[in-house]
């Protein structure tokens, strides 16, 4: 197998990490205090600062946007999309890219390559109608409207897909939904335009059939967004994490995406890639950390040493450096999987990453963190909001014990183990 990137994937891996350097870098820190000075002081930091818009324009300009749109569409794109277009790249090749653009928090947003509209995009370019792509796609990847993920509930366990309860009743040419989501991630966005819901349209159909995609814009009579959800603290703007309502929601049985039935089947779908992308961006922040570990450790002295002499700090260093090569190994040979057979050739992989390395991105943020001591904590250092979304992810796209459980039933199966 050959993880090496393309010339293209290295022309691109380039060109993001000096984009980063040269306008992302010098401005986020400060982006970060203006919101949360907003937040403080009761203005709204929900709508994206004038910054952002302007980085997004030069970010499009140089061809740095739709990034993680997948291979083998690139004539559709020229066509369809023009400049919004991507690159078509595959899953390794995209995997040093979503690393250098993970350093930052910004920066996917900047390159109109974040979750959870990449994922969206996919679905809608894999699964969705050309009515559907005409209407939500071709917005999305022109970065005009933003998009949310309606699939956790608050009333049942969510690492079980089957046990959704939202329904999504067909009625004539309409479908009905009731119910209520939560940590749908991007509906506190001002520019959330569309949800993908969902929901039970055949309750007593197979487990696995019983449920519907539906796409419903959030202006539809009915939706509405109870709450904005924090995590740890965290509010993650603009993006933001609601608890959503869907009361006699009605939309056209068209809005159903490839017909009623296939929402788990579009949900692990979208989630393969989507892992991957999470793992390599969380992979870029473990290495932005341990750099600021490193030049901490180095600048500072304490009972007559550097920090990075002190306590076992050299091998807690090269300890980091050894777990992020190892965790980049096992997400570039699930990517290569992916590759080679699509979500079901990789199962076991892309588990085995889901758990591997946010667990590996926490212990280094927090080594990170007990080197800068209080300032660790504190906002003037991005590592407190790293170690948080490291964290969230061991939950986000399924639960570490439930990859666990796969990656362990995939082994067993090669010894004759039923499911």
């Amino acid at each position: 197998m050959d993880f090496t990137p393309s010339a293209r994937a290295q022309e691109l891996t380039e060109a993001v990490s000096g984009f980063i350097a040269e306008h992302i870098a010098p401005i986020e820190h400060e982006y970060h205090q203006e919101v949360a000075q907003l937040r403080a002081g009761g203005g709204d930091p929900w709508i994206p600062l004038p910054i952002v818009a302007e980085l997004r324009s030069r970010a499009r300009a140089a061809g740095l946007w739709n990034l993680f749109l997948p291979a083998g569409h690139e004539r559709d794109y020229a066509e369809r999309y023009g400049t919004c277009g991507g690159t078509g790249l595959s899953n390794v090749d995209y995997a040093p890219v979503a690393e250098t653009m993970g350093r930052s928090f910004l920066a996917p947003y900047v390159f109109n390559s974040n979750a959870p509209d990449t994922g969206n995009a996919e679905v809608l370019l894999k699964y969705g109608s050309t009515e559907q792509q005409a209407r939500w796609l071709d917005p999305l990847l022109a970065g005009e409207i933003r998009s949310a993920f309606c699939m956790t509930e608050p009333g049942v366990a969510s690492s079980d897909a089957t046990n959704m309860e939202l329904s999504a009743v067909v009625d004539g040419d309409e479908v009905v939904l009731n119910g209520r989501k939560w940590w749908s991630t991007g509906v506190g966005h001002p520019d959330c335009q569309i949800l993908l819901v969902m929901g039970v349209t055949a309750p007593e159909a197979d487990r696995h059939r019983r449920h519907s995609m539906v796409l419903v814009p959030v202006a539809t009579p009915g939706v509405k967004v109870e709450r904005l959800l924090d995590t740890m603290g965290f509010q993650d703007e603009p993006y933001g994490h609601g608890e959503v309502s869907f009361t006699d929601v009605r939309v056209p049985v068209e809005n159903i995406i490839a017909g009623p039935g296939r929402a788990f089947e579009i949900a692990q779908g979208r989630l393969g890639p989507g892992r991957v992308h999470h793992c390599m961006r969380l992979i870029g922040l473990a290495e932005h950390a341990l750099e600021l570990a490193c030049r901490r450790g180095l600048e500072r002295t304490a009972f007559g040493k550097p920090l990075a002499s002190l306590g076992g700090n050299r091998e807690r260093i090269a300890q980091a450096r050894i777990a992020i090569d190892s965790a980049r190994l096992l997400v570039l040979h699930a990517a290569w999987k992916l590759d080679r057979g699509g979500a079901l050739h990789a199962l076991s992989e892309v588990s085995q990453i889901k758990v591997a390395v946010p667990n590996m991105a926490q212990q280094v943020i927090d080594f990170a963190i007990q080197l800068h001591g209080g300032a660790g904590l504190s906002s003037d250092f991005p590592l407190a909001g790293a170690w948080t979304a490291a964290r969230a992810v061991r939950l986000a796209d399924g639960p570490d014990e439930v990859h666990l459980g796969m990656v362990a039933r995939v082994e067993l199966g090669k010894y004759g183990a039923s499911r």
